[in-house]
């Protein structure tokens, strides 16, 4: 198995209280309604199986190219409302074989959420841009699910 250096490091309050923004990211019907690259885009298959060693799965359409991106792993780490950890990886890509670790802290304060996201083990300086707008976009559509 391959191994990338490189990680993403990405900071974000919501105006919800932890366990509310911790649920978002395991349960299945909310990671639909966000859990994507792109405004137009769309998630339409989420998996979870809230254990440590349980699989969590994500499928994105990108609706104008008509690609689906898929990926998933295993939960390393459940500590709700405070930390999730997982292990990922995507499929059908050149880099497939990079097994990534994504770990989440969620701090109350002041009746909001601060998030503190890192996706570990990307390959190279460019995939962690491209990693840096798909989240960047994904946590857009959280916060507008979040505040609806």
């Amino acid at each position: 198995m391959r191994e990338g250096g490189h990680h993403l490091t990405m900071e974000r309050t919501f105006a919800a209280p932890p366990e509310r923004v911790f649920d978002a990211f395991t349960s299945e019907e909310v990671m639909k309604r966000w859990w994507h690259a792109g405004s137009s885009w769309s998630t339409p298959e989420a998996r979870v199986d809230l254990r440590v060693g349980g699989e969590i799965r994500v499928v994105m359409h990108d609706p104008v190219e008509d690609v689906r991106y898929g990926g998933g792993g295993r939960y390393t780490e459940i500590e709700r409302p405070n930390r999730l950890a997982f292990t990922w990886l995507w499929e059908d890509d050149e880099y497939d074989q990079v097994e990534q670790l994504i770990e989440i802290t969620f701090e109350e304060q002041d009746g909001e959420t601060r998030m503190t996201f890192i996706h570990r083990n990307l390959w190279d300086g460019e995939a962690v841009a491209s990693h840096e707008d798909g989240w960047g976009n994904a946590f857009e559509n959280l916060g507008e699910e979040l505040e609806a």
